[in-house]
């Protein structure tokens, strides 16, 4: 494949870094915001689209079918949410149990493993066809959201959110109900991702049973690689959001590269692991690399401040036998 091939692929590998990237936004909310590792995205992540797709075939608008999509991943973060506080399930373990029965779920809605629209029949927001428009609607979308992302966190009962995820414990003495937060925390995170799945069933022009599968590690590759490369630039909240979906687009322009260079198709889910893996693990090198070189220069300059008052007192005691 030439690299004209590839500067060609590149556009809609973008538009699929949007789309993703909302749903890393989604992601972030939980794994940044809350401090919850919540596993229910890979369900949402098919919920969004199957819900989406099926209203619109029969005859919603589609922002009643994106409205529906959103609604119906908050239900299920409220059901991840309601395991983890009110049943006292970890939340690692209650995102699991909620993703597994939104696959049966899933497949009712679907009435198969799969369902096609077609962007010939319906009026659908984006479409891998439409590359441009595609770009564009999604770029607007992901500023919107920012934009309402920053004001909600920015008042009390977002701020209520993020002091939950910062200290519980905190949280909970000032009277802050953290079980609520945490809870709400949840349904906006998979309300997010769901409405990206049902931008990403238009733009495939299908919804999937397995559409989510993974996801939860593309989300986590989104979000480390824009904690990674823009963390130092991007300090304020509104810029770290920004970061996480340039973070999705930049990690779908490495994996079509690396389908450019000749890497099989069927092992691109080994390869989205290696970059979580490595994204993840370079912070933590890191600061071991630079704890490691400041005791080394620390024990430099003792040494040499032992040599110097070595010296200083070997000056002394020959001052002392002269005398």
């Amino acid at each position: 494949m030439s690299i004209v091939n590839l500067l060609g692929a590149m556009p809609g590998a973008c538009a699929q870094g949007l789309i993703w990237g909302i749903m890393a936004i989604g992601v972030f909310i939980t794994f940044k915001v809350l401090d919850l590792a919540d596993l229910t995205v890979d369900g949402t992540m098919a919920t969004g689209g199957a819900v989406c797709v099926l209203m619109m075939i029969n005859g919603a608008p589609v922002w009643a079918a994106l409205l529906a999509a959103f609604v119906a991943g908050m239900l299920a973060g409220f059901v991840t949410g309601i395991f983890h506080t009110v049943m006292g399930i970890p939340a690692i373990l209650a995102g699991i149990l909620t993703q597994l029965g939104l696959y049966s779920v899933n497949l009712r809605i679907l009435g198969g493993a799969n369902l096609a629209i077609s962007v010939d029949k319906y009026p659908l927001l984006i479409s891998l066809r439409f590359i441009n428009k595609t770009l564009l609607i999604t770029a607007a979308v992901i500023l919107v959201l920012i934009i309402l992302l920053y004001w909600f966190f920015g008042t009390e009962l977002g701020s209520g959110i993020r002091a939950t995820g910062s200290n519980e414990k905190m949280a909970s003495a000032q009277g802050i109900n953290v079980n609520f937060n945490k809870v709400l925390g949840l349904m906006i995170s998979n309300g997010i991702v769901a409405f990206a799945s049902a931008l990403y069933a238009q733009y495939q022009g299908f919804a999937d049973v397995n559409a989510g599968r993974g996801a939860i590690v593309i989300g986590l590759a989104a979000v480390i690689i824009g904690e990674v490369i823009f963390g130092k630039l991007f300090r304020t909240f509104y810029l770290r959001l920004a970061g996480v979906a340039l973070g999705a687009v930049i990690y779908y322009m490495v994996l079509q590269v690396v389908l450019w260079l000749g890497l099989n198709a069927n092992d691109l889910k080994l390869l989205s692991a290696l970059v979580v893996a490595i994204f993840l693990a370079a912070p933590h090198l890191l600061a071991k690399m630079q704890l490691k070189r400041a005791y080394t220069e620390g024990d430099t300059e003792a040494s040499l401040g032992n040599d110097a008052g070595h010296k200083n007192m070997n000056a002394v005691v020959a001052e002392g036998g002269n005398d």
